[in-house]
């Protein structure tokens, strides 16, 4: 198995609702989506899709108590103020801030707002993984 997510899926309550959020944070959705079913989003090399919470429990054989499911996502920047700015953002299109920006015990910044399926999200500077021209972090 090569080291390598391909797909994140997240099982929301509401699939208009999320795509309504993403969208609002200025991503788009992939053509592949199908309307009312499944949205796709390209993260440039990885995707993340919407599915309704119910089937993708099915799917994945899993029974859905619903408690958080032990997922946080992250999205890594260059610098402080682009944290603050996306934590801002977020919020303004419908996320719950759950911890505002701040310097962290390992070297960096970073705060966290929960999408409105309960998904958390974490928006980091990480001194110690440099991002490419692309955006991409680079591990050591």
């Amino acid at each position: 198995m090569e080291q390598r997510i391909s797909l994140i899926t997240l099982g929301v309550t509401d699939l208009r609702r999320s795509v309504a959020f993403y969208e609002r944070l200025g991503w788009r959705r992939s053509p592949s989506s199908v309307e009312g079913e499944v949205a796709f989003f390209d993260l440039g090399g990885m995707v993340l899709g919407l599915w309704s919470r119910e089937k993708l429990a099915a799917d994945s054989t899993v029974t859905d108590g619903r408690e958080w499911g032990g997922v946080t996502l992250a999205h890594n920047v260059r610098e402080p103020d682009e944290v603050d700015a996306i934590l801002a953002e977020a919020v303004a299109a419908g996320a719950a801030l759950g911890r505002p920006g701040a310097p962290t015990e390992w070297g960096g910044y970073s705060g966290v707002v929960v999408d409105p399926d309960g998904h958390p999200w974490e928006i980091a500077v990480n001194p110690g993984w440099p991002l490419d021209s692309d955006g991409r972090p680079r591990l050591p």
